[in-house]
């Protein structure tokens, strides 16, 4: 798949039609796959070329910072599952308070005509657009029908009568709910960064732990412990983690991210370490004695071995 940053640089392959999908992707759950899903299909059928236009960063970032939601997902992270599903080229735009005053016709003859040139668009059935998100899925389809292009909406995905959307899963993880996450995303939700150096007080007790540097932009799972996987190179090795303040120990602390692999004993300082989140075992807690919290991280370590290894034979 090919990256290209802005979309006055985007170069359509000779003779060919473009097929594009719009929105934000945050997460790209089982909503948003089945509407790539479906766009490759068409245009592998058609003989097309597949696109998606992302802004980056998200415009809450630009238009309210102060109330912008967490992210899912890195853009790193988004255009690695967007090429899983076949797609051929990810367009990452600047979002400006220039694209912001554009209305929807604008954005339509600016953007998707003349800069791409696009013969389809497909999009979510939520999906705004223009100034002040007026723009509908049915107003594209006008502007579809004016300037010679097709569009394909999306209708909503719903689980358990819920609608799949990046808020809804952002707000399982918020509560802790990793199951429900799961469900809507379509794969487990994932924690990644570099393992830096913490207090090292986990050694010390008998529990050495990986501390993650985590992109501030990104959503973290309510806090306490939860039983998962460690992606470190191409090995998985199952964990327990650690989210919190580590109340034992502090008054106040930084919220923090610590890997406990289990059966793991190697350093790994500055090396880049994927979690994937499985069941969260148990809230954040203080305990009144060292010796109790060793007691407690020994039976949350055995409990996680034994539910990812119930997980590794399904």
């Amino acid at each position: 798949m090919q990256i290209i940053r802005e979309a006055g640089n985007f170069q359509p392959a000779s003779g060919g039609r473009i097929y594009l999908a719009l929105g934000n992707f945050d997460g790209i759950h089982i909503g948003h796959q089945r509407l790539i899903k479906e766009m490759v299909s068409r245009a592998r059928r058609d003989g097309a070329q597949t696109a998606a236009f992302i802004f980056e960063p998200h415009p809450a970032r630009v238009l309210a910072p102060e109330n912008a939601p967490r992210l899912l997902v890195s853009a790193d992270r988004k255009a690695e599952l967007l090429a899983e599903l076949g797609l051929d080229v990810l367009i990452y735009h600047s979002f400006t308070p220039a694209i912001a005053r554009c209305s929807p016709r604008e954005f339509v003859k600016q953007i998707l005509l003349d800069c791409l040139g696009v013969s389809a668009a497909f999009v979510g059935f939520n999906y705004s657009f223009g100034h002040k998100g007026v723009g509908t899925p049915d107003r594209l389809k006008e502007l579809g029908t004016e300037y010679g292009f097709s569009v394909y909406v999306q209708s909503a995905v719903t689980i358990a009568d819920r609608v799949v959307s990046s808020s809804q899963i952002r707000e399982y993880l918020e509560e802790g709910r990793v199951k429900e996450a799961t469900a809507m995303l379509g794969y487990p939700p994932m924690l990644e960064g570099l393992v830096a150096e913490g207090e090292k007080r986990g050694r010390t007790i008998g529990f050495p732990t990986a501390n993650l540097e985590i992109n501030p932009e990104l959503v973290l799972p309510a806090t306490g412990v939860y039983a998962a996987w460690a992606a470190l190179g191409d090995s998985i090795h199952p964990a327990v983690i650690n989210i919190g303040q580590k109340p034992t120990f502090h008054q106040e602390y930084p919220l923090s991210v610590e890997a406990h692999l289990i059966d793991f004993d190697q350093e790994i300082y500055s090396q880049h370490l994927r979690i994937l989140l499985y069941q969260r075992l148990r809230g954040e807690k203080r305990f009144n004695s060292v010796e109790a919290l060793v007691a407690q991280i020994t039976s949350d370590r055995e409990t996680a071995r034994q539910l990812l290894g119930k997980a590794g034979e399904e």
